[in-house]
């Protein structure tokens, strides 16, 4: 089963953040002992309260405008197929090529993700399943993941607030890491069956030919499932489940109501926390739901013997591995919240990893992250965090991005007959992405360490 063999990486992610938050500790001890000097309150505040003033460049044409679309076209276009939105790119991009401030640059992230995203998932509803006659995207999957996901990106931006910048850089970077790596192994193993099967459908046809004693030309072959030829339209109405969008849009209305009211409480008053408390109980709500919901259809399959997958992930749906896609759906989302992404980087490869096939775990991964990513741009929004110019500029190139992305990648994986390139491009927009974070992070920690910055953990209360 998928947590078996997953052990090693996940022994691998919690030692490493084990060891790195420890760190901190020590980190925080030496650096209050040093500046135990600094008595009075004005010290204090600059101590353990890093500003960061907002820096809107001018929209106007140069060559930091043209290598920055150049960067968010590719970085959209294969992000999406991979279904990890691409923000490990976008906002090193937006922050050292532009010019923007970290904040204002992860804001703009999220709507290149929500372009990205939205484009992505209105061309996968025209698309019809690879090999079964169901929705390309997994609802179930959806489900399950979505709240966690939402619940984790506030809590990811919780801890942005107190983690320190360096051990953000960090976290990143070993979880960058390990997914990769972890997916391009997956994308061999797939890379492999894949020339496997070739293999074997050679040979059958080699043996159907000297069966017969003829030569076949420019035969083709037929599909394992026989599907009629439907319109695009039929297609898209096919593959809409109303219902379960309807739960989901219930999911993102509320969390963003509670957000709006809490960035309007005081900071850590009673208010505040209870508001913040409030997105617990309507994340594990709606999980829940359809955790028990697997959890039943599953033994029920396994009663009368019917041990076909219940949805795309080819595991069987114990207590122990829905908890297990809980925490992971918390991690991609606290991830998303810390580096300003949809969490994708996460969801993508554990997708892939619980069986489910590259082009529906793509599919449902950037569907998952249209909700997530909009809820933080309808948010920044509010609290005019990006200018407009910027956001509707790289918001429709990413838009563009995500068509041509999908509709390249498509075409190669039914030409080559690979779907494990997805594999490879998911893997690949990881790996840069830890690149181009470790790259900044490490700069940036350098300064820090120059003018002596505070480097443990902050206040969040204080540091609001």
């Amino acid at each position: 089963m998928f947590i078996f063999s997953t052990k090693p990486f996940i022994i691998y992610l919690f030692t490493s953040f084990f060891l790195s938050i420890l760190s901190t500790f020590f980190l925080t001890h030496s650096n209050v002992h040093n500046y135990s000097f600094l008595s009075t309150t004005p010290s204090l505040n600059s101590l353990y309260h890093s500003t960061t003033h907002q820096v809107w460049p001018e929209l106007k044409f140069s060559w930091r405008l043209v290598l920055a679309t150049v960067i968010g076209f590719l970085g959209s276009a294969f992000g999406t197929v991979g279904g990890v939105g691409g923000g490990g790119i976008f906002v090193p991009m937006l922050t050292l090529i532009i010019g923007f401030d970290t904040k204002s640059a992860a804001a703009l992230s999220k709507c290149m993700i929500m372009g990205a995203s939205a484009s992505s998932v209105w061309y996968n509803l025209r698309v019809p399943h690879p090999t079964k006659e169901v929705p390309i995207l997994d609802y179930d999957l959806a489900l399950l993941f979505q709240p966690m996901l939402m619940l984790g990106i506030t809590l990811g931006v919780a801890l942005s607030v107190v983690f320190p910048y360096w051990l953000i850089t960090v976290l990143i970077i070993i979880l960058f890491i390990g997914t990769s790596s972890r997916s391009f192994f997956r994308g061999t193993e797939m890379w492999k069956e894949e020339t496997n099967m070739k293999k074997e459908m050679a040979k059958q046809l080699d043996t159907a030919v000297n069966s017969h004693g003829e030569l076949l030309i420019d035969t083709e072959y037929e599909p394992l499932i026989p599907q009629e030829n439907k319109t695009s339209m039929q297609i898209l109405c096919f593959n809409l489940r109303w219902k379960r969008i309807l739960v989901l849009m219930v999911v993102w209305v509320s969390f963003l109501l509670l957000q709006i009211i809490k960035n309007n409480a005081k900071v850590c008053s009673v208010w505040y926390w209870v508001l913040f408390s409030l997105q617990f109980p309507i994340a594990f709500v709606v999980f829940g739901n359809e955790a028990v919901k697997l959890y039943k259809d599953h033994k029920r399959r396994l009663s009368t013997g019917n041990i076909e997958c219940i949805c795309e992930a080819s595991i069987e749906w114990t207590p122990l591995h829905i908890t297990f896609c809980a925490l992971c759906g918390i991690l991609g989302g606290t991830v998303g919240g810390l580096l300003g992404s949809g969490g994708g980087f996460v969801l993508g490869p554990l997708l892939l990893e619980i069986g489910v096939i590259p082009q529906v775990a793509s599919a449902t991964a950037t569907f998952v992250m249209m909700f997530s990513s909009s809820l933080s741009v309808v948010e920044f929004y509010l609290l005019k965090r990006f200018p407009i110019p910027y956001a509707l500029y790289l918001t429709g190139v990413s838009i563009l991005a995500g068509f041509f992305g999908q509709c390249l990648v498509r075409k190669l994986v039914a030409i080559l007959k690979r779907a494990s390139i997805i594999v490879f491009i998911l893997s690949g927009v990881i790996f840069a992405s830890a690149l181009t974070m470790g790259v900044v992070g490490i700069q940036k920690t350098i300064q820090m360490i120059h003018i002596h910055e505070f480097m443990g953990f902050l206040s969040f209360c204080s540091s609001q």
